[in-house]
């Protein structure tokens, strides 16, 4: 039996993450980062989004959500280059600063990154 609170799947919350910019604003020295990446071979691509999912939130199938400093988005960054072929596959990062982060709207379902098995019985 799922359990019901307020009238919400108490598992709803636990399955699909929440996103960055719903909870708080990036602190002064984090920045919310929009990641999209096209990757050609399908052993690159399970490798960059196993290191996405380290530093952010899959928000679409190839775009993560990450709030990081500039350190740790250097890390991440140098992750994900030692993962590519250049000539292949490209990545992109948008830094985007607290205030246009707060202004960011969402509409429609968001794609989990966590794999959810659930059996209804």
């Amino acid at each position: 039996m799922i359990a019901v609170t307020d009238g919400k799947f108490s598992w709803w919350h636990d399955a699909f993450p929440v996103v960055p910019y719903e909870t708080s604003k990036p602190g002064a020295d984090e920045m919310l980062t929009l990641v999209a990446y096209d990757i050609a071979l399908p052993k690159r691509l399970s490798r960059v989004a196993k290191i996405c999912e380290d530093f952010g939130v899959r928000v679409q199938y190839s775009v993560f959500e990450c709030r990081l400093d500039e350190t740790e988005f250097a890390e991440f960054w140098l992750r994900l280059l030692d993962e590519i072929d250049e000539a292949e596959d490209r990545i992109v990062a948008y830094k985007i600063d607290a205030r246009n982060a707060k202004e960011t709207l969402t509409a429609g379902t968001m794609v989990c990154s966590e794999k959810v098995v659930l059996y209804l019985i």
